[in-house]
């Protein structure tokens, strides 16, 4: 059961991520005036979206998994696990956000994929 609180906690935080990534950049860009209201009353604005707020609701859902997560296995067993998301990120931001792709973030990726899979040993 363990390994499914991980697998949610992953879940939630790339839903999170990529829905909140997907809504804010058809907000457009945070306003360059140098007036604090100006920037506070956009991210209000941009807050009361329906598929933000549920992209902070499922980071919300992502700690109580995690919280979980936490009475099944040691941190330094449970954390690396986290690094997966960087993972899920990545390629679905390519196909989703057609973002671009470079070697080196393969390499940094397969190096994270690496150590996940030799600390889980």
């Amino acid at each position: 059961m363990g390994y499914i609180y991980i697998a949610l906690t992953i879940f939630f935080t790339v839903y999170g991520q990529l829905v909140i990534k997907w809504r804010m950049s058809l907000k457009g860009q945070m306003p360059e005036t140098e007036f604090f209201l100006d920037k506070t009353w956009f991210m209000i604005n941009a807050f009361m979206d329906f598929w933000i707020i549920s992209g902070l609701a499922a980071a919300f859902l992502a700690s109580f998994c995690w919280g979980a997560v936490l009475t099944k296995f040691e941190l330094s067993f449970a954390y690396p696990f986290m690094s997966l998301s960087f993972v899920l990120v990545f390629i679905l931001s390519l196909f989703i956000f057609d973002e671009v792709f470079t070697w080196s973030k393969l390499i940094g990726l397969s190096l994270i994929i690496l150590g996940v899979f030799i600390i889980s040993r």
